[in-house]
């Protein structure tokens, strides 16, 4: 498997320079912050001539690019923002076309006002994301979910409805452990479950702070707290031993959002823990 990270933790600098620092530390692949006006990949002023160049970068690192990153709302309440949030999102799987990139990282949405998230699921999602998935199909791209949990999959009861409603085979996931190990779900379990939905992986694990747990209980906040692989619970050896064994071989990409570490150096303890399995 590749090791690879997503680049928003360093939205100072420049596409360029993340890529030349990405190759010079050893990683194989690039999770691209994108979208209009974004710092590392702004959709917008992407040209043939543009895409050129980043490709003649890419390859002089020795690094690829494993997915665009769009995380946006696509279930906005408001009628005119979701129409900018699908348009935006289009320009995105176009920009996946033209730097030949074949996954596209996203999120399902949040829960609509007024609605949970089944109702959500079922009333809003599939008439944004048909446009989109029939866009994407037709150009050979796929979209990928994270499982954040805070969106309208949090839990794999959701995961199973969208699938239903949306069986296009070129939908899955960005599939993210740590999103289901505080909540007591076995993400093990859910490899299996969704093999073939699993299109880009997550590197983020998670501290459960059980001093904290015994005296505020699971309702409350706090108790659990997002870290660099290695530094939390997550069994990585038998979690990429299960990816293997469902065909899985494509990227680990280091979600950083670490707050005991700056960006390097996070990425780089991420890295050498990862590496052990990968």
């Amino acid at each position: 498997m590749d090791i690879g990270l997503l680049t928003a933790p360093f939205g100072n600098k420049s596409l360029e320079w993340v890529i030349d620092w990405a190759g010079k530390n050893g990683f194989q692949a690039l999770e691209v912050a994108a979208g209009p006006g974004s710092k590392h990949l702004d959709t917008n002023a992407l040209t043939a001539a543009k895409a050129k160049e980043i490709r003649r970068r890419l390859a002089a690192a020795g690094v690829r690019i494993s997915s665009l990153a769009f995380y946006t709302n696509l279930t906005e309440p408001d009628r005119a923002a979701r129409a900018q949030t699908g348009k935006a999102m289009r320009e995105v799987i176009r920009a996946a076309v033209i730097l030949e990139v074949d996954v596209v990282c996203t999120l399902a949405g949040f829960p609509v006002p007024g609605k949970d998230r089944m109702q959500t699921i079922e009333q809003d999602l599939p008439g944004v994301m048909r446009p989109l998935l029939d866009s994407a199909g037709k150009q050979k791209v796929k979209l990928a979910f994270e499982n954040y949990f805070a969106t309208n999959i949090m839990n794999l009861e959701h995961w199973w409805k969208v699938f239903e409603l949306l069986p296009d085979a070129h939908l899955g996931l960005n599939f993210d452990p740590s999103h289901l190990h505080w909540q007591q779900i076995d993400y093990l379990e859910a490899v299996d479950l969704f093999r073939n939905r699993i299109f880009h992986t997550h590197a983020k694990d998670v501290e459960i702070k059980r001093h904290t747990l015994s005296q505020v209980g699971n309702q409350s906040r706090g108790w659990w707290r997002y870290v660099i692989p290695g530094f939390g619970d997550i069994n990585w050896g038998v979690y990429v031993a299960r990816l293997r064994s469902v065909g899985y071989n494509g990227v680990l990409s280091i979600e950083h959002e670490d707050s005991a570490f700056g960006a390097e150096e996070g990425f780089l303890k991420g890295q050498r823990h990862l590496a052990q399995y990968a």
